[in-house]
C-alpha cells in the first residue's frame, strides 16, 4: 500500500513539474512579393542591336 501512495505522488509531482507557464505565441513573418521590373532591358537590347550592326557594317 506505501508503493501505492508513493507511486501516485510522484506521478503527481512528475506532472505538476511541466504545468505553468505557457509559451507565447510566435506569428510567421507575412511574404512580401516585390514586384521587380527590368529597366535596363529597354536601354541593353538596342545597344547590342547597334553593336551588331556596326560590327556588320565593319566588315
Amino acid at each position: 500500500m506505501k508503493k501505492l501512495a508513493l507511486v501516485a505522488a510522484l506521478s503527481l509531482a512528475a506532472t505538476s513539474a511541466f504545468a505553468g507557464g505557457m509559451a507565447e505565441p510566435t506569428m510567421e513573418p507575412a511574404v512580401v512579393e516585390a514586384n521587380t521590373s527590368s529597366s535596363a532591358g529597354g536601354i541593353v537590347v538596342p545597344l547590342l542591336l547597334l553593336l551588331v550592326v556596326a560590327a556588320a557594317a565593319s566588315n
